[in-house]
């Protein structure tokens, strides 16, 4: 073991991790607390390699924002909008379906498609949105609505999520995304989202899911008012219902941007490269149970994302195309990548470039 190792406060925690071991919540809390971020890298990398070798995956895809019209509004948010304001709008399936037209040739295989609580918009639109997708596209894996949304759309309509599911799944629906679950503490809810549906109530609708044969995406926002323990205590929950399900595909932290929300007045910054890449590498190591960690580029850029790969991260996204949740709230990333950008980014890395589907089938690898 090098000397970086035997000094390290960390020691007992490095030697669980070599010898496959879970770890607890208060190694989790140490973890987050510690300033040894290459002890903490050399670990999540480990784990990385045990589970996915030198693979770096990405997929080409495309994200569709359909309406900004939030009956919610949280805090949190900069992308949510009243119905009478001027930036307000709402697609037609016309336009939705003019979008994913514009995919056909380019190779995509996943639409990811989520937005605001419109209330004006019944569970009948959803279903014929996705059927025009899935005409336009009939290849692409659809991945689409938060558990917020399903929520929404249970109570608009006055019947269960599961129902809801049914029926999407049933117009074409393939995958859940994993936003909306911010941080599961209710005193971080209470005081950035108090609208939003509990962390149990977005447990319980991706649960169900996974006992309908979906397979879902996990997130965490951090870097605004939550602690390290209710960071860990988010960790946990995520595994505990991974060790119940299986279902989940990969975690993706995000970090949050608080320029035009409700919390720009409250003196927060933009997280650090330091802090993302400890979110990113701690995650790997909670989150034992899950495959895949992914490192948003969105969210943190693509340079830092590039070197979330040394961190535990496998899995740096897609090619997006238009993305307006985040940079409503200042993001000052391009909204797309091209598949040559990504595959130049791993490959720089020292990974292998493997563009992937939403359940990870290899589709292309090395290039």
């Amino acid at each position: 073991m090098n000397k970086l190792l035997t000094d390290s406060k960390l020691l007992d925690i490095v030697e669980k991790v070599e010898k496959g071991d879970r770890l607890s919540r208060e190694d989790g809390i140490r973890l987050m607390e510690s300033s040894e971020l290459l002890t903490i890298g050399y670990m999540a990398d480990l784990i990385r390699r045990r589970k996915n070798g030198d693979y770096a995956y990405f997929i080409v895809n495309r994200h569709i924002n359909h309406t900004n019209i939030c009956a919610n509004l949280c805090k949190l948010c900069a992308f949510g909008k009243k119905a009478d304001d001027p930036e307000a709008y709402t697609m037609t399936l016309e336009e939705v379906e003019a979008k994913s037209l514009e995919c056909r040739g380019q190779g995509i295989s996943e639409v990811h498609i989520v937005g605001g609580l419109n209330p004006d918009l019944k569970l009948e639109y959803f279903e014929e949105m996705l059927r025009r997708v899935r005409r336009a596209l009939p290849k692409v894996v659809i991945q689409a609505f938060t558990a917020v949304e399903i929520d929404y759309f249970a109570q608009t309509e006055e019947i269960s999520f599961e129902e809801v599911l049914r029926r999407l799944m049933a117009a074409g629906l393939d995958s859940l995304p994993g936003g909306g679950a911010e941080v599961f503490s209710q005193r971080v809810r209470d005081r950035i989202c108090e609208k939003k549906i509990s962390g149990d109530r977005w447990l319980e609708v991706h649960e169900t899911a996974h006992r309908l044969g979906m397979r879902t995406n996990a997130t965490m926002l951090y870097g605004h008012i939550e602690t390290v323990e209710e960071r860990v205590d988010h960790f946990i929950r995520l595994r505990e219902l991974q060790d119940r399900t299986g279902g989940f595909l990969a975690f993706i932290p995000l970090a949050f941007h608080p320029k035009n929300t409700g919390l720009e007045d409250q003196g927060l910054s933009r997280s650090t490269g330091y802090e993302d890449l400890k979110v990113l590498a701690v995650a790997r190591l909670m989150l034992d149970n899950f495959d895949h960690i992914k490192a948003f580029w969105i969210m943190i850029g693509p340079k830092l994302a590039q070197v979330s790969l040394a961190f535990g991260v496998d899995d740096i996204d897609g090619t997006v195309v238009e993305e307006k949740i985040t940079h409503a709230a200042g993001a000052d990333t391009g909204q797309s990548l091209t598949k040559l950008q990504m595959v130049r980014m791993v490959k720089a890395a020292g990974r292998i470039p493997a563009e992937r589907d939403t359940l990870y089938n290899i589709l292309e690898e090395g290039f």
